[in-house]
């Protein structure tokens, strides 16, 4: 596992032991940062369930002004921490461990928001549910998800608005925003 681009490209990152983490590949993870280009420089970041910290650190890397990393895994917060001090990110990164809903709930509004959950769990709809009741998402804000290609995209209401779905192989990312009526 390592950074793929920025200035922190090329640096590697400790990868899970065991199969209670999935991160996400390379070819998604350069996809996702290949589709919000644009809108990195200088956000505030949520990473949500966290795992090993790298879609959060690669976020750093092309620019993020801070990134939160949440997980209520004691192993992946270590993991995260241990990967957040490789990088030398620490400056910029915010470690929590608490369960996603719970920290949701504290209201503390992002422009990006990384939703990968474990693929079978019903998080990513409550997520999205508690996102848009807690108003976390800031006006042009992006939130990125990443689920089984063949599972259905959830619906949304109000500020919330779907953007554009990929598919890579067994992976399917699905694009949200905020809309600005």
């Amino acid at each position: 596992m390592r950074v793929i681009s920025g200035a922190l490209r090329g640096k590697k990152l400790r990868e899970p032991t065991g199969m209670d983490v999935r991160p996400t590949t390379d070819m998604v993870k350069e996809s996702i940062f290949n589709i919000i280009q644009f809108d990195i420089e200088g956000r505030r970041a949520l990473d949500l369930f966290s795992g090993t910290g790298q879609i959060g650190i690669e976020a750093l890397s092309r620019g993020a002004a801070s990134v939160v990393f949440v997980d209520a895994a004691k192993d992946s917060i270590a993991l995260t921490r241990e990967n957040i001090k490789l990088a030398g990110v620490e400056d910029a990164a915010t470690v929590v461990q608490s369960d996603a809903m719970s920290y949701l709930a504290r209201g503390e509004r992002f422009d990006l928001i990384f939703l990968d959950p474990p693929y079978d769990s019903p998080f990513l709809e409550r997520s999205l549910e508690k996102i848009i009741e807690f108003d976390i998402l800031k006006e042009h804000g992006i939130i990125i998800c990443e689920t089984r290609a063949d599972r259905k995209t959830p619906e949304v209401s109000a500020p919330l608005v779907p953007m554009r779905e990929y598919r890579y192989g067994k992976v399917k990312l699905a694009l949200f925003g905020r809309s600005e009526e």
